[in-house]
């Protein structure tokens, strides 16, 4: 067995999943026992307890244990084959490609990674997008399962940690398509409650559910982070329905639907945030608009901006609708080609 190891992480691991990133350091090491390593303490990052899921980030030290040198496997069901219907179905979702990322339109309804119950996601998925090339594109960050819209993918190391750095540091820009219930009154402003999970979710975040808490409050919650969203109306159903368009300042888990329930705006067919009433109670909107109206979740990733990790030269990547939410832009009359590239900027 080698001794104990304090490893430093580099650009080009960053946002890697823990466990992930100990297996290619480790081949022969189980996910049985890195979990059971996690759970013991014996791994650690910046000294800290951590789980398998847990992402790194460039320049943390990880603690790693003595690990064998050779270490027999138990016996695991062999890794799923992708179904060509699947893999079809995910090239098919490819709106950008190039030498360092590639970029999909993710439909509602398909996880990004695997977690409880779910047995098939987007990160399965992507040994069907490698185009030729020697390694299956990384994810580089996430979308809810039931959020539609632009996902980006890295198809080199190089690209990844650019990619990761950029993130971190927010240098993108993200805009989200939404229809909510009502209309927000101002038209536009800045959603600024700290969130914090709700006690009891399941294990892997299942059931996970964020409760806002005010902006003075959030120093004093346990947990509790900092969150803002800029929004602004782009066409309303009267006070029936809006379409807004939001950009996410910060990122946390769930933002975007917390911060509109919260407002008493919910967005269309969001069940866990905004009730499945339909009808307008003043301030308690239901999520669900009834008639012909989806009631799936009206959230799509509309847009993201950023500079190409390779050429350094800026890059928008836009998302046509899902056919649920475009169903329901015709029923209002609302017409995608009419809105600003970016609602928020002073000169639009």
């Amino acid at each position: 067995m080698s001794g104990v190891r304090q490893i430093s992480i580099g650009a080009e691991d960053a946002d890697q999943r823990l466990d992930r990133w100990l297996r290619r350091l480790a081949p022969h090491v189980t996910q049985a026992r890195i979990e059971r390593m996690c759970r013991k303490g014996e791994i650690r990052v910046d000294g800290g307890r951590v789980k398998p899921a847990t992402r790194l980030a460039e320049g943390q030290v990880v603690r790693v244990p003595p690990l064998p040198e050779t270490e027999a496997p138990k016996a695991e069901a062999p890794r799923p084959k992708i179904a060509e219907a699947d893999a079809e179905m995910i090239r098919a979702c490819v709106i950008y490609r190039d030498d360092q990322i590639l970029a999909l339109n993710k439909p509602p309804g398909l996880a990004v990674q695997g977690g409880s119950g779910q047995t098939r996601h987007l990160d399965m998925l992507t040994e069907a997008l490698r185009f030729g090339a020697e390694d299956k594109p990384r994810l580089v960050h996430r979308l809810d399962r039931d959020t539609s819209g632009v996902i980006l993918l890295a198809r080199s190391a190089r690209a990844a940690a650019g990619l990761a750095k950029a993130f971190q540091a927010r240098e993108t820009r993200k805009i989200y398509w939404a229809a909510v219930a009502g209309c927000p009154a101002p038209r536009a402003g800045t959603i600024r409650y700290g969130l914090v999970k709700a006690p009891g979710h399941g294990p892997d975040g299942a059931g996970e559910k964020m409760i806002c808490i005010h902006p003075d409050r959030v120093a004093a919650t346990e947990g509790a982070k900092r969150a803002t969203t800029d929004y602004a109306v782009i066409e309303a159903a009267a006070t029936r329905a809006a379409w807004v368009a939001l950009a996410p300042i910060t990122g946390r888990t769930h933002q975007l639907r917390a911060h509109m329930a919260e407002i008493g705006h919910p967005i269309v067919g969001d069940g866990k945030y905004g009730t499945n009433a339909q009808e307008n109670t003043g301030t308690g909107w239901g999520a669900q608009l009834g008639g012909s109206v989806s009631r799936k979740l009206h959230l799509h990733s509309r847009s993201l901006t950023l500079r190409h990790p390779a050429t350094g030269k800026p890059l928008r990547i836009a998302a046509p609708l899902p056919d649920h939410m475009a169903r329901t832009w015709d029923l209002f009359g609302w017409d995608p080609a009419e809105a600003p590239d970016d609602p928020f900027r002073e000169d639009t």
